[in-house]
């Protein structure tokens, strides 16, 4: 299976028939994948979001884009020291015709602070940037969403716009 791997992490995009799964029985995708069960910590509003996005996204998207998958799904974000999923990242979707690549990530409370979510967004942002169709990845938070703002700062990203309460943030490709 194709995975992404940092000092500490290993990010598991997850193939639609993986997604079915996970969307049935969590706990039997982890183990197929085999992963120790994980019991993620998350507030319902996420937790509202990622079923959203399941359903309407996810699901829709691998399979009309089998050999894309990775572009339209969830990537397990894997803690390499206990092989637990401790989170997810992923696009929206393929670059579009300027090249922008929109990412998204949610990482479990318990694990908050330590750095891991920025080590999965370089690692995702390397990986992006990886291909030649992409000039930039784009983010959204919410402006009351803190310790998320100085993330994407501290990654590199700059805001570039405000939409009521959703901020955009941008990193753009290195130019060498």
């Amino acid at each position: 299976m194709f995975f992404l791997e940092t000092e500490r992490l290993k990010l598991l995009p997850l193939t639609h028939e993986l997604l079915q799964l996970c969307n049935q029985n969590r706990p039997e995708m982890e183990a197929r994948l085999g992963l120790t069960t994980s019991v993620m910590k998350i507030s319902p509003e996420y937790a509202t979001e990622i079923q959203d996005a399941m359903q309407h996204f996810w699901l829709p998207q691998t399979a009309a884009h089998p050999a894309s998958y990775y572009w339209y799904t969830n990537w397990e974000i894997v803690l390499a020291s206990c092989n637990k999923a401790i989170g997810g990242i992923g696009f929206a979707g393929a670059p579009d015709e300027n090249g922008l690549a929109e990412i998204g990530f949610m990482l479990d409370e318990n694990f908050h602070g330590q750095g891991y979510a920025t080590e999965a967004l370089l690692q995702m942002i390397n990986w992006a940037f990886s291909h030649d169709a992409v000039r930039g990845v784009v983010a959204r938070t919410y402006e009351d969403n803190s310790a998320c703002r100085k993330l994407l700062l501290g990654a590199g990203f700059m805001p570039v716009a405000a939409d009521g309460r959703l901020l955009t943030y941008r990193k753009s490709r290195p130019v060498c």
